[in-house]
């Protein structure tokens, strides 16, 4: 498909303490054959999401090896426990702040340890409902330039006319901009790329150039794909948005 660059797989290798909305009864460590099929892809990039704690070492290894492109998320990892999964192979953290181990004073925890290290990178979900801005502008700060990148966690009413949706047999609301089951959990987002964009220069107090790159030049280089994607130069793939003063979408080039 035109614009497809491969799939993300989020779970089932994840931590019942952060589970978030997700079933925990599904989750599980991979086997020989999961491995195999986690990284059959062909034709794309595979991005897992997992608990690093749950993973052994060899297999962290062996999912890098093979190309996957390993992620923390819905973890309850200690800093020494994500410190070696990055030495393992894993290159990135999703949803920062969200479903992981918080950064405290003498835990770091998998926040900390996302922060520490200069070569991984993040996504983040600029919503206002997911991370308070302050949290955002700290991370921000902490990192390189150009390891973290914006996501979206968009779930079925992003361009749609209901505001529910079904998910695992449970009922998700959607309203002001909040996805949430009836206990209150988060389930996905309800923001687009081009809110994210909007919402990092309004409430971040980031750069246009800035959060264009974040949406685009950055995730680019995350998958791999720097030297096609994410750029409007000679040689890159022209897929590209144009948006008026106000950050509206108009014509879309794929």
């Amino acid at each position: 498909m035109p614009g497809v660059l491969g799939i993300h797989l989020e779970g089932p290798y994840l931590a019942t303490a952060r589970r978030g909305v997700h079933d925990a009864a599904k989750f599980r460590v991979p086997d020989a054959r999961e491995i195999e099929l986690v990284s059959s892809l062909r034709n794309g990039r595979t991005v897992l999401t997992l608990a690093p704690e749950r993973i052994s070492t060899r297999t962290l290894q062996e999912l890098a090896a093979r190309g996957v492109i390993v992620c923390a998320g819905h973890t309850a990892a200690t800093f020494a426990e994500v410190r070696a999964a990055l030495d393992a192979g894993m290159r990135g953290f999703t949803h920062l702040f969200n479903a992981m181990s918080p950064l405290t004073s003498r835990e770091p925890g998998a926040v900390g340890a996302a922060l520490d290290d200069a070569q991984s990178w993040c996504g983040i979900v600029v919503d206002g409902h997911h991370v308070h801005p302050a949290s955002l502008r700290i991370a921000l700060a902490a990192k390189p330039r150009g390891k973290m990148f914006l996501v979206t966690d968009a779930m079925p009413p992003v361009g749609a006319d209901t505001d529910t949706y079904m998910l695992g047999g449970v009922t998700v609301t959607c309203r002001n901009g909040r996805c949430e089951t009836p206990d209150g959990v988060l389930a996905g987002s309800m923001l687009d790329m081009a809110s994210a964009v909007r919402n990092c220069i309004g409430s971040l107090g980031v750069s246009l150039a800035e959060a264009a790159r974040m949406a685009s030049t950055y995730p680019a280089d995350f998958l791999g794909l720097g030297s096609t994607h994410g750029r409007i130069a000679p040689g890159c793939r022209a897929d590209f948005v144009v948006m008026d003063d106000a950050l509206r979408i108009h014509p879309l080039i794929v």
